[in-house]
């Protein structure tokens, strides 16, 4: 079923005073009426663990016993396996041969299992649910979850208590659900989905009417969802979320705006909403973005920065 503001709300109230509320700040060289939601700085470095924390709180003794499985790139890794081990919760993560070191190191520093036996998200996918049938373990999605989506929409009541004069809500994009969360929370702003033109689960989901398969190929590897989420997608036609792809170019400019003019050490996924503002896709006048994470490789950042 999918979450509506009423559950973003009840979602606030679990996991009041387990996570951060991150701030707020204008941004002057955006525009006079622009907003960054610094997101980084929530526990784990990105929004993730809202919606992990969320997603726990619904879980049975039983349910908890049999330990939890989640499957990501990096950040839901991250956020799962430090929701679980706050918990006492056996966590197995499913992780690609692909993703980054440091977000893997990070994952198992947390206490969790990890696989990395997949090569890429397809396989990933596939071994998840061999996993499940295997252990009954309890999946919780790093995006097509009410509680999860529910959860991530809690970063919108914080945006609009601080800055209740925002209409436009700009979001990065991966599998949908922080662009759900969001949009349920908010259902009477304007919401816009934005992604890398080389990673549009969400951008072909809309325009098909339905999830289709995409091979996610971008430096915004937080983003690389290998299709969007049915719920995450019916919040967003329901609230007529738009969509906007972004080019590499123009995330690594957004990039180094955030980290030298911001002074928000953010990852590539992360920069993507103020990619759009930059590249004059969306107007910046009531609007804010979503700085989403900042779980970045040292070597990654160094390269953008380095690059002009």
């Amino acid at each position: 079923m999918a979450p509506t503001r009423d559950d973003v709300l009840q979602a606030a109230e679990r996991i009041r005073g387990r996570v951060h509320r991150t701030p707020t700040f204008s941004s002057r060289t955006l525009g006079e009426t622009t907003y960054l939601k610094a997101e980084l700085f929530q526990k784990t470095g990105s929004f993730k663990a809202r919606g992990v924390l969320n997603k726990l709180s619904s879980l049975s003794p039983e349910e908890k016993e049999r330990g939890v499985i989640g499957i990501s790139a990096g950040n839901h890794a991250q956020a799962l396996a430090w929701g679980a081990a706050l918990e006492g919760i056996d966590c197995l993560v499913v992780m690609y041969a692909s993703a980054s070191p440091a977000k893997v190191a990070a994952t198992q520093g947390y206490g969790a299992s990890v696989d990395l036996e997949a090569a890429d998200a397809v396989e990933a996918f596939q071994r998840l649910d061999e996993h499940i049938r295997e252990t009954g373990r309890t999946l919780v999605h790093p995006f097509d979850d009410p509680l999860v989506i529910a959860g991530q929409g809690t970063l919108a009541l914080e945006l609009l208590e601080d800055a209740p004069e925002v209409e436009t809500i700009v979001v990065p994009v991966g599998g949908g659900g922080l662009v759900a969360g969001i949009a349920a929370a908010a259902p009477d702003r304007r919401v816009i989905a934005v992604e890398p033109e080389g990673s549009t689960a969400v951008h072909d989901a809309l325009a098909a009417g339905r999830p289709v398969p995409v091979t996610p190929v971008s430096i915004a590897d937080g983003l690389s969802a290998p299709f969007a989420g049915e719920t995450a997608l019916a919040v967003l036609r329901a609230n007529h979320v738009e969509s906007v792809l972004v080019s590499e170019e123009e995330i690594e400019d957004a990039f180094r705006f955030l980290h030298e003019r911001a002074k928000l050490a953010c990852e590539p996924a992360g920069a993507v909403a103020v990619a759009a503002i930059l590249a004059g896709k969306v107007e910046p006048n009531a609007a804010a973005a979503v700085v989403s994470g900042g779980n970045v490789a040292t070597q990654t950042a160094s390269a953008i920065l380095a690059r002009r």
